[in-house]
């Protein structure tokens, strides 16, 4: 599985303005349920649930929000670039600026896991992060993405 299989442009919002986590949250909640045909409210129950286990915040102005749903058929990925980072309750207390939201059906098993341990991994990289926080549009942010996945 690759971040590429999926992620798409569509997928990717370059400038997503919020100047909270809460904000955050529902802002890309909204944009993943208009895409999979469900309700906002439903998808942004299933991250503030998530949250209060733990902040998702995962250090160095990451956050990787995430969610097993009903009615979902396969897995979800969207990635949002902040335009101002926001307090998250990080792991080291940072701010963040770069978001993957990750849904999966609630049979999805390992590929949860899977996929987690993949954005997880591209995330890591300081160059990586460099590049997405210096990309100027979805597309570039793809791009950047893809390259990555072929080295």
């Amino acid at each position: 599985m690759l971040i590429s299989d999926l992620l798409t442009p569509e997928t990717i919002i370059a400038d997503l303005k919020a100047t909270s986590k809460k904000q955050a949250l529902q802002e890309i909640a909204s944009y993943a349920a208009k895409q999979l045909k469900l309700e906002d409210r439903a998808v942004l129950d299933v991250l503030l649930e998530r949250e209060r286990l733990g902040s998702t915040g995962v250090g160095r102005g990451v956050a990787i929000p995430h969610g097993k749903m009903l009615g979902l058929s396969k897995l979800y990925l969207l990635f949002a670039r902040l335009s101002t980072p926001i307090p998250f309750d990080s792991t080291d207390g940072w701010p963040v600026d770069l978001m993957f939201l990750l849904l999966t059906p609630e049979n999805a098993g390992g590929d949860h896991l899977t996929a987690l341990a993949k954005v997880s991994r591209l995330l890591r990289d300081e160059k990586m992060c460099m590049l997405l926080r210096g990309s100027e549009n979805a597309e570039a942010i793809y791009s950047a993405i893809l390259e990555h996945e072929q080295d």
